[in-house]
C-alpha cells in the first residue's frame, strides 16, 4: 500500500510540473498587447519589426528602434530626425524572431531589398478579436455618437 502511495505521489508531482511547463510556455510565447498599433496583424508573437525601406529594426519587448548611424548601432524610443515624415502605419514590415537580427544587417537587406509584399493592416485599423483589448486601441466600434444618418434617422 506505501509502494502504492509513493507511486501515485510522484506521478501527480511529475504531472503538475508538467503542467506548469505548459503555462510557462504559452505566456512566454504571446506579446500581442506589447506590439505597437503601427504593427501587422496576425503575429501571436514577434520579437522584431524590420522595415526595409529605411533599414530600421524595431524591438517589440525592448519598444526601441535600432539604426545605424555612424557605423553605430542605435537603441531609441522614436526614429531619428532623418525619418520624421515616415509613416510607420503604412510602411512594409518584416516579422523576424531571432535574436539581434541587426547584427545580420548585411543578410537581411540583401533578402529585403525592393521588398513591398502585400498591403499589411496594422492592429490599429483591425476587428480581429485578438487585438480588441490592446493597450492604446480605443474601445468600441465607433457606432453611437456620432451625428450619420444611419437607420431610423430623418
Amino acid at each position: 500500500m506505501k509502494k502504492v502511495l509513493l507511486l501515485l505521489s510522484i506521478s501527480l508531482g511529475l504531472l503538475s510540473q508538467q503542467n506548469a511547463d505548459a503555462q510557462i510556455r504559452i505566456n512566454a510565447n504571446i506579446n500581442i498587447g506589447t506590439q505597437p498599433l503601427w504593427g501587422p496583424v496576425g503575429y501571436d508573437y514577434v520579437d522584431y519589426y524590420y522595415m526595409p525601406d529605411i533599414d530600421v529594426y524595431y524591438s517589440v519587448p525592448q519598444r526601441q528602434f535600432i539604426y545605424l548611424d555612424g557605423g553605430k548601432w542605435i537603441f531609441a524610443a522614436s526614429l531619428p530626425g532623418r525619418y520624421r515624415g515616415y509613416n510607420l502605419y503604412a510602411s512594409p514590415k518584416i516579422v523576424i524572431n531571432e535574436p539581434r537580427p541587426y547584427l545580420r544587417a548585411d543578410v537581411y537587406r540583401v533578402k529585403y531589398k525592393n521588398w513591398k509584399g502585400p498591403k499589411q493592416i496594422v492592429i490599429r485599423d483591425s476587428d480581429d478579436d485578438r487585438y480588441r483589448n490592446h493597450p492604446g486601441k480605443g474601445h468600441g466600434r465607433g457606432n453611437g455618437n456620432g451625428n450619420g444618418k444611419g437607420k431610423n434617422k430623418g
